[in-house]
Order: structure tokens, then C-alpha cells, then sequence
């Protein structure tokens, strides 16, 4: 490489990933002085450009319903989950025909290859971790001690939040923290019901809107970019022209831009990192343009992996030298190993009575939430099982749906608001175990020459048990606030369905059993950062997206703090 190109690929930082935790990594570096660059595997996408964002369902072809032809041509794998791609989505969602993977046990990757990545789509729902997480495995014996507590990030959720935007009712719970957040969409008649009836039963059972990353109120200082209030079209995976909902391509992303240090390069497939060995420090990335297929290394100072669970654990598995032989940083044998989600797929739904007179306006892109509520102390500790579950559901008044009606006395009829149905579904933790993991076949590439990824991770005993308990507990819900015609469904789904996926590079205290240190930096690689999904060393029962966050922001003002100190 000539000394001009050496230069010319050369930044402070670089940031491997474009989705919730990368996108907020680059504000970050850039807001602080440093030119970065942020590789993204898939295409460019700016604020916008969301082509169904404004079709109404008619204008949607096939009733929004992807073809079995398309399907098995492009979504093969993600065709076990028939309710996810849709026509007014699937531009978000990767093919399986462009980048597929490999199973020992079933493993439902859903993936996001654009700028923004799931950022666009993700389901928005913002729940603090507390000490009943961080300090269960150590606790219990189970994986590694987590190296923080709440007190080491609380700050930065305050942080984060203020900008995301989280809107939300504090609820006074140890197991999900109050939070800054904005007004909450309030619980409709009758999920307050639902909340009153359950209180008089359960009282350690809170029914609470959803804590969510839409903005109900909006203020231009705090929230920056071209943001604006939420509508409540819930239409949120679309992408939201409005800005309404937290995404990197409108928050973080252009705030980045603004300071001038932010190169987004698109159509980036990063192959490795490239480790020098004189050094001992990762010297830069090297990359494979997906259109040409030209490989270029680019060169930094730090790099900040935020490709996702997976995909960052794959580039550092691939990251192989004589120093280490078995991926980037490997010399405890834990990466890729500890594969966690949330397992769902257990729920109830039933018709609430009382509310015929009742109605409501709009489309509120959110219903309630219940955190967990079992094994938070003596009173509430489970024989059967270790951790939890929370619930994620709402009430809604259905439409008519007649048969045998034409014409005028059709269109009469559907105009009838029918009866309120509630539906819940519950999140269930799963523990971290060595042997849930994913592995590269150095012996099958993909069209890029890069090992094929390859899934090996499965729910057990305690997972099992937990999802009979969360039935129970709803049904019990249920029945103390007068619900009618209760069903139940218990559809064990595969890892990955949640797409929480978490684990592979997990932080702990000690290099021989962990990854990654307190400050999500590589033990071995010191100016290597890991701060989406991979770091986490258990999983908890609340959506994580939020905590990904607040521990990237930690660990860039770190790195900061280490270059300006001269130690990185």
C-alpha cells in the first residue's frame, strides 16, 4: 500500500456496525474529536428513505403477505417464523439466498444488512438491568460474575435515556429502576382494568405501560437530529419518516455527521481485524467491498465491534494470527461460546368483558408490560426453576368479522367495534451454558470466502420448566380480572426467534474465563472494543437494547479517557 492510500485509509476509530449500538458508538467517538469510520456490511440507507412507510394496507401488494415462492426462494430459513417477513418489511430483512447459515440445532437468525440495521425495525421496548441481574451468576454459581453492578452504569442509563427518548412510568420496582423518561402512552380502560384487578391478587404482579424509545414529547436541545414527536401510526418497522421512534439513521447517525468526523462506508463485509503482533494492539480491519470484491485494510487507532452478537463474534473468530490461532482475543476458549436469547412463545389471550360501551382513539405503538416477578426474593423463590419472565402484551377492541354479508349490510356491519381481546406473551430468561454456542466451518465458505457460521444451541431444563410457570401465572391473571374464553399456547421456539441474542464474547473479571473486561475491552487487545450484544455474560428478562447502549457510552468515554491518558 502506497504511503497516500495509507493515509487516506487511516482513522482514529473505526466502528464495525451501524445498528443501536454502533450507531451510538460513532456519536460518541465523533462528538469527542475523532475521525471515525463506520463499515456497514449491507447498503446505504439515510433518514427517509422508507419506501412503505406512507402506503396504506391496500397499497400493499398480496395483503401484505410475502409469497411461499418468495419465501423458499430468499427466506428459507426465517419461513419457520411466517409472521415476520411482510411485504411492507422485507426490504429490511436480510435473504437467506445472500447469506445463509448453518445448524447443528435449529437457530432463527434475523438479521438487518443496511445502514441503521435493526435499529429501524427493533421493537423499541427500554427496561433497565438491576443487581438481581448482575450479581445472579455469582449468586448462583452459573457462567462467569458479571464485572459491574447497577451502580457502574446506572449514570449512563440516565444518560442515554435523556437522549433516546424513553417514555415510561416509573413503578418504584428493584427488578426494572425507574428511569428519565417522558409521559408514558397511557394504559386504555381496559388494560387499566387489567392492571386494578391484578393488583388486588397479585400485588407484587404490576401491570405498567410499555417503557418504550418513542418520543411523546419532543424537545430539539435533547433530542437531536431530524427528530420529531411519535404520530402513534404504529407502523414502527416500516421506519418512521417522522422520526418519532430511536434509530440510528435518525438520532445518532446524524448528530455523527454534523461534526464533520464521521465516513460511512456501506457494502462493507469485514472479513478480520489485523492484530500486529510487534504492538500486541489490533492495527486495523480488513475489509471485502460486497459489490467488487476488492479487499482493502483500513487502519485506527481503536476499533469499536457492534456488529451484532453475531456477526462481531464471527469477524473475531475469523481474526486469526500466530498469537491467536483460535479468533481475536481467544485465549480463555470462550468465544462463541454462552449463545443466549429470550425464549418466548408462551402466552394467553382471552375476551374481557365489560368494556362494550368503551372505545379508544389511535394506534398507540404500545401496550403494557409486566416485569418479573418470581425469584426476586424469599417470598417469591421458585423450586422448579432459576431467574424469571416478564410479560409484553395489550388489550384491543376487535373488528366484526361477518360471514355471509354483502354490500351495504357488510360494510354496516364492519364498522361495528367488537368485543376486547387481551393477548400476552411472556419472555423467559435463558441461562448462559458453554455449550450453547456458534462456531466458523473453516471448511465451507460463503460467496465472500468467509467460513461459514454455524449454530449449535438449544433451550433447557430450566428454560422448560420456567415456560410452564409463566402459563400458569398468566392464566392466574387472567382469571383474577375476569377475563372470559382463555387460551393458552406454549410454541417452543428455537434461540435466535427473540432476536435478543446475546452472549459469545462475554465480560467478566478473569482473562482465563471471559473476553472482554469491565469496560467491555478486550482482555488480550486492548484497543478492541466489544459493547453490542456478544458482551453480556447472562440475559435476562428485559428487552437489552437499552443496556447495549448505555455500555457503549461508558465504554467510549473509557477509550477516551485512555488515549488522552496515553494508554491506548
Amino acid at each position: 500500500m502506497s504511503s497516500d492510500k495509507a493515509t487516506e485509509n487511516t482513522f482514529d476509530a473505526i466502528v464495525i456496525g451501524s445498528g443501536i449500538s454502533g450507531g451510538y458508538a460513532a456519536m460518541e467517538l465523533c462528538t469527542k474529536g475523532y475521525k471515525t469510520l463506520m463499515l456497514e456490511r449491507g447498503r446505504m440507507v439515510k433518514h427517509g428513505d422508507y419506501p412503505t412507510a406512507t402506503k396504506d394496507p391496500w397499497e400493499l401488494p398480496n395483503q401484505n403477505r410475502v409469497p411461499d415462492k418468495e419465501k423458499e426462494e430468499h427466506y428459507f430459513q426465517q419461513n419457520r417464523l411466517n409472521w415476520w417477513v411482510n411485504e411492507d418489511n422485507k426490504h429490511w430483512v436480510n435473504k437467506d439466498s445472500d447469506y445463509s447459515y448453518d445448524e447443528v440445532k435449529r437457530f432463527d437468525w434475523i438479521r438487518g444488512h443496511h445502514v441503521g440495521g435493526r435499529s429501524i425495525t427493533w421493537g423499541k421496548h427500554c427496561y433497565r438491568w438491576s443487581d438481581l441481574d448482575f450479581e445472579a451468576n455469582k449468586k448462583e454459581g452459573i457462567g462467569v460474575d458479571w464485572p459491574i453492578r447497577y451502580k457502574d452504569i446506572e449514570p449512563w442509563y440516565d444518560k442515554v435515556e435523556t437522549f433516546v427518548g424513553v417514555s415510561g412510568q416509573n413503578e418504584g420496582l428493584k427488578q426494572v429502576p425507574d428511569g428519565k423518561f417522558l409521559p408514558p402512552f397511557p394504559l386504555n380502560c381496559a388494560e387499566q382494568h387489567f392492571r386494578e384487578e391484578v393488583a388486588k391478587v397479585y400485588p407484587e404482579r404490576v401491570i405498567t405501560p410499555g417503557r418504550v424509545a418513542h418520543l411523546t414529547s419532543y424537545d430539539p436541545e435533547i433530542h437531536k437530529g431530524p427528530r420529531g414527536q411519535c404520530q402513534s401510526r404504529n407502523r414502527c418497522w416500516r421506519g418512521c419518516p417522522f422520526g418519532g421512534y430511536f434509530s440510528s439513521v435518525s438520532s445518532t447517525i446524524p448528530v455523527a455527521e454534523e461534526t464533520g468526523n464521521l465516513t460511512i462506508r456501506a457494502n462493507s463485509i469485514v472479513a478480520e481485524i489485523v492484530y500486529d503482533q510487534k504492538s500486541k494492539k489490533a492495527s486495523g480491519v480488513r475489509i471485502i467491498d460486497g459489490e467488487t470484491g476488492e479487499e482493502i485494510v483500513f487502519n485506527a487507532r481503536i476499533i469499536f465491534c457492534n456488529a451484532s452478537t453475531v456477526g462481531t463474534t464471527a469477524i473475531l473468530l475469523n481474526s486469526r494470527s500466530e498469537t491467536f490461532p483460535n479468533g481475536l482475543g481467544n485465549r480463555s476458549g470462550e468465544l462463541g461460546h454462552n449463545m443466549m436469547d429470550h425464549h418466548y412463545g408462551m402466552g394467553v389471550y382471552a375476551k374481557m368483558p365489560g368494556f362494550e360501551d368503551k372505545y379508544y382513539k389511535g394506534r398507540k405503538p404500545v401496550g403494557f408490560y409486566i416485569p418479573r416477578f418470581s425469584n426476586i426474593n424469599e417470598t417469591s423463590e421458585e423450586k422448579n426453576y432459576l431467574r424469571g419472565f416478564g410479560y409484553q402484551g395489550s388489550i384491543n377492541r376487535a373488528k366484526n368479522n361477518p360471514e355471509g354479508l354483502l354490500g351495504e349490510e357488510l360494510k354496516n356491519e364492519i364498522f361495528k367495534p367488537g368485543d376486547y381481546w387481551l393477548g400476552m406473551t411472556a419472555f423467559g430468561e435463558i441461562l448462559p451454558h458453554h455449550d450453547n454456542k456458534m462456531f466458523l466451518n473453516f471448511d465451507k465458505k460463503d460467496k465472500h470466502g468467509i467460513p461459514m457460521i454455524t449454530f449449535d444451541a438449544e433451550l433447557r431444563e430450566n428454560e422448560l420448566k420456567m415456560r410452564e410457570d409463566a402459563i400458569k401465572c398468566a392464566v392466574e391473571m387472567l382469571e383474577a380480572s375476569g377475563c372470559e374464553n382463555i387460551q393458552t399456547y406454549n410454541s417452543k421456539t428455537a434461540p435466535g426467534a427473540c432476536i435478543h441474542e446475546m452472549g459469545t464474547a462475554r465480560m467478566g473479571r478473569d482473562p482465563k474465563t471471559s473476553v472482554l473486561n469491565k469496560w467491555n475491552q478486550m482482555h488480550d487487545v486492548p484497543n478492541v472494543f466489544v459493547t453490542d450484544g456478544a458482551c453480556m455474560a447472562s440475559s435476562g428478562t428485559q428487552n437489552p437494547s437499552i443496556t447495549y447502549i448505555a455500555l457503549t457510552a461508558r465504554a467510549v468515554d473509557y477509550a477516551d479517557k485512555q488515549i488522552k491518558a496515553g494508554k491506548l
